[in-house]
């Protein structure tokens, strides 16, 4: 008993296992030095709940600056909007560790509206913990209200992430932070780079609504409502509606401000938490961007004056504060439906040794716009000064994923359709041809699919859905170009396997984008390219089979979310040695919650990692009749569809018309 005591005080002194109990991370105990340090545990307890804007924790917020920065005081743009929460914070904490670590979180559900919550974290990988990858419905059940679930896993890459809700639209309301591992300077290949790289440089971006996310998306689908974000938000602040007080003098809410001092390098760890069709462009006033990581992976250097970044895209940057002492904005503007309502944020970099004052250069969305060079462009063919993120060199070594020939090559067509659908166009009732244009709901399809999430989690309960819910392109019959199909969208490939997706943007409807992150993997971008303004999936074949399609097969571009150009197309390769069911999808919110998305089977069920002991369950549930009951007692079904609604409404108004005429 006694050395089991020592033992835990030696355990306890080294600081190994470390509970989240703050909501500052400056003063979380994982946050360290990574250097010649003892693997902890790092614990986080994260309590969901819906909350508001400038609530009553806010006092005299905006009018008194010091108030926004109370505890539980989330002020946002200054829009008052519900919004939902992790420890009434927008972000949410901040998970900050060093490679070798594990992390345990446990998800509380307070959400009063009742509804289910998982969490996932993005751009790790959950090799041999894939029921910890957060996606509900398909890695786990939804974390009912009232209950708790822990989460457990360790990342096998350092890098940066985050973290953000991935049931409905959740993320979209306030749920999601920042996820950063670091690692030894002996391990970092571009510490020569930088002399600061702190947890209060970590950068969250997203264009932002200033309404609930549900109320748009009901609006949007249902009633022909617009979609367009009309503001953005910098680590959960920025400016967008005004106050003024009783003396008329006008106030904003406050800009997040990162303090540096002069003749310093700062890594920057930029994170975009992107809701809508709206790539951000970011940057700095007065100074250059040097790329040095994208989404977890070092890449050789590169130097611009602005970058794009697309929904759940992250790059790290590094930033030299060699410009005399001030102010200066850190500028972000949306483009595609962004532009719509001029969408666009600020935030202040500040020297050490300046004032507090705003910085004196012109904001809004014009000011925004830079010259010289940008990467990773918005549906922009290459030129000089438009460098596509494939453009990027890996610092990684070349991996079994670069073989000259892939085993499977999986041709994935991507654009909004015009088709009648139950959901949103019932055929019967109000289809696409009976209502007025600005009503029409096209729908994001792969392959002209809308993928539907299965009743249970595949991974965990493979056996209790309906085999006849899967489907894919092969498989699923009928003309889908010009009928409504809807399945649990499953392509499956053999564990060992290197496989190849050629992603098409055909471009036929929208100029718009759809950033494709894939769950369990990081991949290699070994192509792109924009045909024209539109194009098709069979001519995109038909430049593969005549050889115009180039695949750099070295040291190409590690990433899990890249854009794919409209009217063009994106080629990445994975090595599929981590077997489990992960989903391919659209970062935009709501695409993917309308079918925007296929799941990715790698290997066998038997292959696949066995369930956490006594690992929740969920799914469809039935009345049945014991054997024991009476044998005779049928069941009654009714009209559930919309058009056996409709077929028994009339029936029911002809009988009765007759009985009154005949019989009165």
């Amino acid at each position: 008993m006694m050395q089991i005591k020592v033992l835990l005080c030696t355990l306890l002194v080294s600081g190994i296992f470390c509970n989240h109990m703050y909501e500052d991370y400056k003063n979380h105990p994982c946050i360290r030095k990574c250097d010649s340090h003892f693997p902890r545990t790092c614990a986080y307890n994260f309590t969901v709940e819906y909350y508001h804007t400038l609530s009553k924790a806010c006092f005299d917020c905006p009018f008194n600056a010091t108030d926004c920065d109370r505890p539980h005081c989330v002020a946002a743009d200054g829009t008052r909007r519900g919004i939902i929460t992790v420890n009434r914070m927008v972000p949410g904490p901040g998970i900050h560790i060093c490679y070798g670590d594990t992390v345990v979180v446990n998800v509380i559900n307070k959400l009063e509206g009742a509804d289910g919550v998982s969490i996932h974290w993005h751009g790790l990988h959950q090799r041999n913990t894939p029921h910890m990858d957060g996606v509900s419905m398909l890695t786990q059940c939804a974390i009912h209200a009232h209950s708790s679930f822990q989460y457990k896993f360790k990342p096998d890459y350092p890098g940066t992430y985050f973290w953000h809700s991935h049931s409905g639209t959740q993320r979209m309301d306030g749920l999601f932070g920042p996820l950063v591992i670091r690692q030894e300077d002996a391990a970092e290949p571009h510490l020569g780079f930088y002399d600061h790289d702190l947890p209060e440089h970590a950068i969250l971006i997203n264009d932002w609504l200033v309404e609930l996310s549900i109320n748009r998306f009901a609006n949007h689908h249902h009633a022909g409502g617009d979609n367009k974000p009309a503001s953005m938000l910098i680590n959960g602040k920025g400016t967008f509606q005004r106050f003024t007080n009783q003396g008329n003098e006008t106030t904003f809410t406050p800009h997040e401000v990162l303090t540096v001092e002069h003749g310093k390098r700062y890594r920057i760890r930029l994170i975009s938490n992107g809701l809508l069709n709206c790539p951000i462009q970011f940057s700095v006033d007065n100074h250059s961007l040097t790329i040095i990581a994208t989404d977890g992976f070092p890449v050789k250097p590169m130097t611009v004056e602005s970058l794009n970044v697309f929904a759940g895209e992250r790059f790290d940057i590094v930033i030299a504060a060699t410009q005399p002492v001030g102010s200066y904005w850190i500028r972000t503007r949306g483009e595609a439906d962004c532009i719509v309502k001029r969408a666009h944020q600020e935030a202040i970099l500040r020297y050490q040794g300046s004032n507090n004052s705003l910085p004196q250069q012109d904001i809004g969305f014009e000011a925004g716009r830079r010259t010289g060079k940008k990467l990773n462009p918005w549906n922009k063919a290459e030129t000089d000064d438009l460098i596509p993120v494939s453009q990027l060199v890996s610092l990684h070594a070349n991996d079994d994923a670069l073989t000259e020939t892939p085993d499977k090559t999986i041709y994935m067509s991507m654009d909004f359709n015009k088709i009648d659908n139950y959901h949103f166009h019932d055929p019967l009732l109000y289809p696409i041809s009976a209502v007025e244009r600005s009503k029409h709901l096209y729908l994001p399809q792969i392959n002209y699919i809308s993928n539907l999430l299965p009743p249970a989690p595949p991974l965990t309960q493979y056996k209790d859905i309906p085999q006849e819910l899967f489907c894919n392109s092969r498989s699923v019959g009928g003309n889908c170009s010009s009928e409504f199909c809807e399945c649990v969208h499953v392509e499956k490939v053999d564990l060992g396997d290197v496989v190849e997706f050629v992603l098409v943007d055909e471009g036929k409807t929208f100029d718009a984008n759809h950033p494709m992150h894939l769950h369990g993997y990081s991949y290699r971008v070994v192509g792109m390219g924009k045909v024209s303004r539109s194009t098709t999936l069979q001519e995109v074949k038909d430049l593969d089979a005549a050889g115009n399609i180039t695949r750099n097969l070295n040291s190409s571009v590690i990433k899990d979310t890249v854009t794919v150009p409209d009217g063009g197309y994106t080629v990445v390769r994975i090595h599929a040695t981590n077997p489990g069911f992960w989903f391919f999808h659209c970062h935009i919110d709501f695409h993917a919650e309308i079918g925007m998305g296929l799941i990715l089977q790698v290997g066998e069920i038997h292959q696949m990692p066995k369930p956490p002991h006594k690992f929740p369950v969920c799914g469809n549930w039935k009345y049945t009749t014991p054997a024991t009951e009476d044998e005779d007692e049928r069941e009654t079904v009714c009209p559930t569809s919309s058009a056996g609604s409709v077929s028994f409404s009339v029936s029911l108004t002809v009988f009765t018309f007759l009985f009154f005429v005949i019989c009165r």
